[in-house]
């Protein structure tokens, strides 16, 4: 079985989100959205689109408790199901159910350093 086959999006946990993420579209060019955040579109070799996207955001950090950790990684994976069943059977401390949406699955561990970790079963053909 596949685990992680990739990163889906990267979290940063801001004092004041707002002003972040002005300073990374300032300074960085990064074209923040409403939402707060950017979808970095991936590419070929050549530059070239292909199918899948990475999510980059500034927010509170509510959606990152139980950990207090300023970040959170999203990984893809193929088999968020099966994942989430062989990380519980290897004794890895699984979060709550896996919950689904018009984005796809998710599922989070916990890692040995505390730290928040989301998996993300991308929808069907994404």
């Amino acid at each position: 079985m596949k685990r992680v086959t990739g990163i889906g999006g990267i979290f940063f946990r801001a004092k004041d989100p707002a002003a972040l993420r002005d300073w990374y579209r300032k300074h960085l060019g990064i074209d923040v959205q409403v939402w707060g955040g950017a979808a970095f579109r991936w590419a070929d070799g050549d530059g070239k689109p292909v199918d899948g996207t990475t999510i980059w955001s500034v927010g509170d950090g509510a959606h990152f408790t139980p950990s207090t950790a300023p970040f959170m990684v999203n990984y893809r994976v193929e088999d968020l199901a099966a994942l989430l069943q062989a990380l519980h059977s290897e004794g890895c401390e699984v979060l709550g159910p896996a919950e689904e949406s018009e984005y796809g699955k998710f599922g989070w561990v916990m890692d040995p350093e505390g730290n928040k970790v989301e998996l993300w079963q991308p929808p069907a053909g994404s």
